[in-house]
C-alpha cells in the first residue's frame, strides 16, 4: 500500500492555497485536464434557524487509512497522473471551503470520472463528521446529502 497522506487541516481550504495547487501542476506538461470539487459551507435554513459554521471532527487514524486504501482504488481505476485532498477540521463559516479535491490526467473524462468517485467515497465512507451551528448558537449533527 502507498504512504499515508495527511488530508486534514485545521482551517478551512484558502482559495490562495487552491490557486497555488493549481499553479504548481503547470510544469507537468503531460497533464491535459484538471478536475477540481470545492465543498464550500452553505447557511442552510433548518427548523427556521440559519447554519453559520460546521465543525468537523474524524476518526482521523481509521480515515486516513480507508482513505489511503480509495486513493489506491482509485489510481488502478482510472488513468489519472495527480490526486490530491483537503479536508478541513475544527469550524469552517459559512461561504469557506471545507473540502478541495483535485485530480489530473491527459484525458478529461478520466479526470472527471476520478474526482467525482472520490468526492462521493469521502462523503459515504471516511468517519468524517460535521457539526451545524446555528446562528443563535445552538447546534445539530449534519447529515450528509
Amino acid at each position: 500500500m502507498s504512504k499515508i497522506k495527511n488530508i486534514f487541516q485545521n482551517s478551512p481550504v484558502s482559495p490562495l492555497f487552491i490557486a497555488e495547487s493549481i499553479t504548481k501542476h503547470s510544469t507537468k506538461t503531460e497533464i491535459g485536464a484538471h478536475q477540481i470539487f470545492l465543498g464550500q459551507i452553505r447557511a442552510d435554513e433548518v427548523d427556521g434557524k440559519t447554519v453559520k459554521a460546521i465543525e468537523y471532527t474524524a476518526y482521523q487514524d481509521l480515515a486516513l487509512s480507508q482513505m489511503a486504501a480509495i486513493r489506491e482504488e482509485i489510481f488502478e481505476k482510472y488513468d489519472i497522473t495527480c490526486m490530491h485532498i483537503y479536508h478541513s477540521l475544527g469550524t469552517v463559516h459559512v461561504g469557506e471551503i471545507c473540502l478541495f479535491v483535485f485530480t489530473s490526467s491527459k484525458h478529461r473524462n478520466e479526470a472527471t470520472m476520478a474526482c467525482n468517485e472520490v468526492v462521493e467515497r469521502i462523503k459515504n465512507e471516511l468517519p468524517i463528521w460535521g457539526k451545524e451551528i446555528f446562528e443563535d448558537e445552538t447546534h445539530q449533527w449534519k447529515i450528509n446529502q
